[in-house]
């Protein structure tokens, strides 16, 4: 009865750790079942990591540490696939009761480890071997789920990568249009005194097409929303949130500049935010702050107002800005919460200084250059 039992099991854990491997690397969606070994890896890992990221004071000390997560648990979930496929053929063939040559007076479950571990890596020592055709027959295959198992390890990082590096695109060159971090008022001010407020609907309809992209990679590989941006101070969830706080305004009335490519880039941004909370079962929450305060607002148009932009200044015109932010806010400011990335401010702080003016050998030149 042990050995029925060992056989079933074993059969049973190969055909989880196939479906999981399937799902996460092949399947071009988001899987829907709760049990998944990745998902306990990341959800469990994720909490401690997170509480001593929180006794961490120095902020880029602290991304720093927060940066090292994701890319560290792809290896661990890998690794536990791995010893589970060798488990499960173990038992198998355990449960099956194949002699082996080479064992010794009794074949124990060691000896089929060490056989299936031997035979999964193809590492043919040969001082272990099936007695069995049955035996060989399940080698042979174990064989070809080894060398399947590394093509698909050696396939998927590089795919992870340049996902990753397209998305970082786009965040980078918000660094000198809306500073670091991004805010939207800080982005229509600078293009308003350069003149350059014609590029502004071509702008947003290259974001419409990054929150596409990034939609569709954090559907397709959740982990890639954990990835830290390379820079402090910035995250794809606050240039995401900036590209709605710039949709919004520019929907709420900004004379010169056209609603119809806004709209298009609000929806599919909101798209991005809703449909990865989603994926990580983060319900929207209020937050416990407005992030525009009417006497905020008040600031912002006399900002643009100072940089030759105009934002429309009605009751109609703030109804329809609240209604467009409550539409995002919340879910924005709950991936915030769980990924630890502060949302971007809409106004940039008179103190804040852009990635690209600073150095590791110079002061902050801000004082020399302005955008």
């Amino acid at each position: 009865m042990i050995h029925i039992i060992g056989l079933l099991g074993g059969v049973a854990i190969l055909a989880f750790i196939m479906l999981e491997a399937f799902e996460t690397i092949i399947l071009p969606r988001t899987a829907s079942r709760e049990l998944r070994l990745s998902r306990l890896v990341m959800r469990t890992g994720w909490r401690s990591w997170r509480y001593v990221a929180g006794m961490i004071a120095n902020g880029s000390r602290r991304e720093s540490f927060l940066s090292y997560y994701a890319p560290m648990q792809m290896p661990i979930v890998l690794g536990l696939w791995a010893f589970g496929l060798v488990f499960g053929f173990a038992l198998i063939v355990w449960g099956l009761r194949l002699s082996l040559n080479g064992a010794h007076q009794t074949s124990g479950l060691f000896q089929y480890f060490y056989l299936s571990g031997t035979t999964f890596f193809t590492l043919g020592y040969g001082d272990l071997t099936p007695a069995t055709s049955l035996g060989r027959m399940i080698s042979v295959l174990e064989a070809g789920f080894g060398i399947g198992f590394l093509a698909m390890v050696i396939g998927y990082f590089p795919v992870l990568n340049g996902a990753f590096s397209r998305r970082e695109i786009i965040i980078s060159l918000l660094d000198a249009r809306a500073g670091t971090p991004p805010a939207a008022a800080e982005f229509l001010r600078r293009h308003s005194m350069r003149g350059d407020t014609e590029s502004i609907p071509l702008i947003i309809r290259e974001w419409e097409q990054w929150s596409a992209e990034l939609l569709e990679s954090n559907l397709s590989y959740p982990v890639l929303a954990m990835y830290r941006s390379q820079h402090d101070r910035e995250s794809w969830l606050s240039a995401l949130t900036m590209v709605l706080d710039v949709c919004s305004l520019v929907i709420a009335g900004i004379e010169g500049i056209p609603v119809g490519p806004a709209k298009l880039a609000f929806a599919m941004a909101r798209h991005a935010a809703i449909d990865t909370g989603l994926v990580f079962d983060t319900p929207p929450i209020d937050p416990p702050a407005d992030r525009l305060s009417s006497a905020d607002l008040q600031a912002l148009r006399k900002l643009l107002y100072d940089a030759g932009m105009t934002l429309r200044d009605s009751d109609e015109a703030d109804r329809q800005l609240d209604k467009l932010r409550k539409l995002y806010e919340p879910y924005v400011y709950t991936l915030s919460l769980r990924f630890l990335m502060p949302l971007p401010p809409w106004i940039a702080s008179p103190d804040s200084v852009d990635n690209w003016q600073t150095s590791a050998w110079d002061k902050a030149t801000k004082g020399d250059l302005h955008f």
